[in-house]
């Protein structure tokens, strides 16, 4: 590839080739006001020279973040931004398939510059990787505006337009996304505005759970007026940003262990009506999965769970499970052996708000005949004497391929066996891209196949059918 791309919005002249890939980074597909909707970038820029990464949202960013590199200096309102990974050897002709990256954090964190998002070693498998940013928190998902959502397709439209000079084919555009970026994904599907737009998709961790209903935005909403002391969002218009998020700070304050401040309102803006029965109906190819451990990544470092006693276990069961409490009880401690009352809790917390909902709309899709493909990611970390487990983002490295990448051993152990799971999990994804479908066999309700990602993996009929039959799924 020419030093310079030339495309229909400007000439990027990316970073030099390293390991045969070339990184163009800071690419702007669209401005926005604060509070409105995004406008696509169609004008062409002249010559950009795309090699510092974009400002990112503002945030206040989690430990996850700051150990992916985001720096609170970088922090923008302007941050609709995009990076795009090719080979070298791409030309307009080359048609390669394209994996379009929506971060995670939950909606009020990240950024698609993050170090583990780097798209090198998944654009040397014959990709074009695309990472963006989006608005997030109140700037993103005030009220019924779903800005952040608006923010990804208009993203998906600059690829559209623009991809085929990189060496893109904007006719097989695969959108995927880990935590609140897999939610993000499953609402993108959901979504009227994507129509030929998405080719397929895969949903890794889906925090589907945050989706809100109209009621809950606006009183959220008016709660974060409250917070801001003023009467609309036009009063708060000319506030300095660092005061809205000061505001949304103590929005999730006074709404303590809620997880759905900021996120995607069902029949919000670029929505029609409910997320999941949308996304249920999308002929779009979908993959999607959870992990064994996912509430380990909050639970391994509250000492509370450390303490948890019988009583506790015995609660927690019956606020969950009602009259199966007992049945409950004897399942999760027969699949869980050796587990501490803290952990067999996390377990329970771990499926409500990840695997169930991967479970549902797998079930629904199969209802509606659309095709889709389920996981199960089951490596489990050595870091923290393995308290962490197949914990939440654990997966991300694996799929990116990134293994190496700065403090992700502090994650996964230092002296964890990976064996060539993080070649077979990205080789997964691609081959997806490629091909329209997954590797192994389809998923349906009654034979429930699903692919267990571990060093060994194996494909595996209704795993654990125990615990999603306490769920009714």
């Amino acid at each position: 590839m020419t030093a310079a791309v030339e495309a229909p919005t400007g000439t990027y002249a990316g970073l030099p080739a390293t390991n045969g890939i070339r990184e163009f980074r800071g690419i702007r597909y669209a401005t926005a006001a604060r509070f409105a909707e995004p406008v696509l970038q169609t004008d062409h820029l002249g010559h950009v020279e795309a090699r510092e990464f974009g400002g990112i949202a503002y945030q206040v960013p989690g430990f996850l973040e700051l150990s992916q590199s985001i720096s609170v200096d970088d922090m923008e309102e302007d941050c609709h931004f995009l990076n795009v990974f090719v080979p070298d050897h791409a030309t307009p002709a080359s048609k390669l398939p394209v994996l379009f990256w929506v971060h995670g954090g939950g909606f009020v964190n990240g950024s698609g510059s993050a170090d583990w998002y780097h798209g090198g070693n998944l654009a040397g498998r014959d990709t074009v990787v695309v990472t963006i940013n989006y608005r997030l928190g109140a700037f993103g998902y005030i009220g019924e505006r779903n800005l952040g959502l608006l923010d990804q397709v208009c993203a998906l439209r600059w690829v559209q337009q623009n991809i085929s000079s990189f060496g893109g084919n904007p006719d097989n555009v695969t959108v995927f996304g880990e935590s609140a970026g897999g939610s993000a994904t499953v609402s993108l599907l959901a979504s009227p505005l994507t129509a030929g737009l998405i080719h397929r998709a895969w949903a890794m961790s889906p925090s589907i759970g945050q989706y809100r209903d109209k009621a809950t935005a606006a009183a959220i909403q008016q709660m974060f007026l409250e917070e801001l002391g003023v009467g609309s969002l036009d009063d708060a218009l000319t506030l300095p940003a660092t005061e809205l998020l000061d505001a949304q700070t103590r929005v999730a304050s006074r709404r303590t262990g809620s997880s759905d401040n900021f996120a995607p309102t069902h029949g919000g803006s670029g929505l029609s009506g409910n997320i999941i029965e949308a996304a249920s109906m999308s002929p779009v190819p979908l993959s999607l999965g959870s992990n064994r451990d996912e509430s380990r990544l909050w639970t391994a470092f509250d000492p509370s769970f450390a303490s948890k006693t019988e009583s506790d276990w015995t609660d927690h069961l019956r606020r969950v499970f009602g009259e199966k409490a007992d049945t409950a009880r004897t399942v999760y401690e027969k699949l869980r052996p050796g587990e501490t009352f803290g952990q067999l809790i996390t377990a329970v917390n771990s499926d409500v708000a990840f695997r169930q909902h991967v479970r549902e709309l797998a079930n629904k899709r199969d209802d509606t005949a659309n095709p889709t493909w389920v996981y199960w990611f089951t490596w489990a970390s050595t870091a923290l004497g393995g308290q962490l487990g197949s914990c939440h983002a654990l997966d991300i490295p694996f799929a990116f391929d990134n293994l190496d990448a700065p403090r992700v051993r502090g994650l996964l152990g230092h002296d964890s066996d990976t064996g060539n799971l993080a070649a077979e999990f990205a080789d997964h994804i691609v081959h997806f891209a490629v091909h329209g479908h997954a590797a192994w066999a389809q998923y349906d309700r009654g034979r429930g196949a699903t692919l267990r990602m571990d060093v060994v993996s194996e494909l595996l009929d209704h795993p654990e059918n125990e615990i999603h039959s306490l769920f009714g799924n």
